[in-house]
């Protein structure tokens, strides 16, 4: 698989050396296409993170075009092995996806690269607007423009919904587990976890066929030891310190809670959503709904991977808690708990890419979870809905038992309904892009509550 295991492994090549060193990291030595250096891939990295808007599949979409079409550093079989391989891990596939695209290229220094510029634009963008949301969010113009953001959340889960199904949803099995997963949550309220395992070891004792022939990856098991060692270390120690310094204190929970999140996140962030606005609204209390919903809809707006929503939670939960200081720091331990173990998924698990993607069981158990996913997204569908457009909404059964989200029909909300149609025309009928229709929606909802106000 290229060079000395151990060299690449740790990632002690630099950038390849000559055309040889480029065929044997797997660059396309077809193409003509010369190593890169360093400063070239910050170039296209940096335009990589800067135009990253529209969730993984423009993207994945984007990476394609710059890495494959135009500079022939990978090819088209090379990219969608990488991308099969992201696909799974928990956590954001477009960002590590781009990880591995610059470690393949420069061993760990190029992954960083990527990795890093991938997010820090759209988390820099987040930082801004949640620091202006925790001033300003509360005040009636703020509520205006946030009631047709809100709106447009609705069609924008359905329309993920939309997608994931279309591809997902290929047989019995796969609808079995949707609607599993969709009762499991809505109706069970099981454990956002226990669906993605129980899903996962559904597919992999059903799939069928058999390995391709592949050979071994030649990486000494103590060389990945030592990468995860490293890396686990870069993650959970500096969340260990803050234990230690103010244990139970909000940046010590914070941490925690989006550590287990970093690790369940499979299916992309509308998947986790959902377990995550009942954690963080219904058992800690951090944020409303109202607010989440707001968040998601400002994180739609922004380049980087929808995930960093968790970064705009977690500076709320600081900011309302102590302090924009401590939101600030909040944020911070976020995206550091979120992201690191990114990292360590792909620097541990890249040496084994072509071998991964001929084992049967692997994809039968990330399609198996692609299908559970499309239940958990229609749970997040139905209960943004529902709050959106009901001002009353309760929850029969006993805490956290059997039950049901039952809104009262009274407190039905005229503007919301109407504000959710005009947002479904322009996404579904007029097609319009996702960064037109928010700031769009947003002046409508400013429109209509001046329209009631004045009657």
């Amino acid at each position: 698989m290229g060079k000395p295991a151990r060299e690449r492994h740790i990632g002690l090549d630099a950038r390849p050396k000559d055309h040889k060193a480029m065929t044997e990291t797997g660059l396309n030595p077809d193409t003509g296409a010369a190593p890169p250096q360093m400063a070239e891939l910050f170039r296209v990295f940096g335009r990589i993170g800067l135009l990253s808007f529209g969730g993984p599949a423009a993207q994945i979409a984007l990476m394609h075009k710059e890495l494959v079409e135009e500079r022939g550093w990978f090819t088209e079989k090379q990219y969608l092995q990488a991308l099969s391989f992201c696909m799974l891990l928990p956590g954001p596939e477009a960002m590590q996806l781009a990880t591995y695209a610059g470690w393949r290229m420069a061993g760990v220094a190029g992954g960083l690269i990527g990795g890093l510029l991938f997010v820090i634009p759209g988390a820099m963008v987040i930082l801004a607007l949640a620091a202006l949301y925790a001033v300003y969010g509360g005040v009636p113009l703020a509520e205006a423009l946030f009631l047709g953001i809100k709106a447009t959340v609705i069609v924008i889960v359905a329309q993920a919904l939309l997608r994931v199904s279309s591809r997902a949803l290929s047989g019995p099995l796969a609808w079995t587990l949707a609607v599993a997963a969709f009762l499991g949550l809505f109706v069970l309220q099981l454990p956002f976890p226990l669906i993605v395992i129980g899903a996962a070891l559904i597919g992999a004792v059903a799939a069928r066929g058999s390995a391709s022939v592949a050979p071994a990856p030649r990486v000494p098991l103590s060389g990945t030891l030592r990468t995860v060692a490293l890396w686990g270390a870069i993650w959970l120690l500096p969340l260990a310190a803050l234990w230690v310094v103010a244990p139970g204190g909000i940046l010590a929970e914070v941490g925690l809670f989006f550590a287990k999140l970093a690790v369940v996140t499979f299916g992309g962030a509308y998947a986790v959503l959902a377990w995550m606005v009942q954690e963080v609204v219904q058992d800690f209390g951090w944020l409303t709904t109202a607010q989440m919903m707001d968040a998601l809809g400002l994180a739609e707006t922004t380049p980087g991977p929808l995930i960093l929503v968790t970064e705009f939670v977690g500076f709320l939960a600081g900011a309302q808690a102590v302090g924009l200081g401590t939101g600030l720091a909040a944020a911070v331990v976020t995206l550091w708990v979120t992201f690191a173990p990114c990292f360590l998924w792909i620097f541990a698990g890249a040496p084994y890419v072509e071998w991964i993607a001929t084992r049967p069981r692997l994809q039968a158990a990330l399609d198996a979870i692609t299908a559970a996913v499309v239940g958990v997204i229609a749970n997040l569908s139905l209960w943004f809905a529902l709050h959106v457009i009901f001002g009353e909404v309760t929850r029969t059964g006993r805490p956290g038992g059997v039950g049901l989200w039952l809104p009262q029909a009274a407190s039905v909300d005229i503007g919301a309904v109407l504000l959710t149609g005009v947002a479904a025309a322009l996404v579904f009928w007029r097609r319009l892009d996702l960064l037109v229709v928010l700031p769009l929606m947003a002046l409508a909802g400013l429109g209509w509550s001046l329209a009631t106000a004045a009657i």
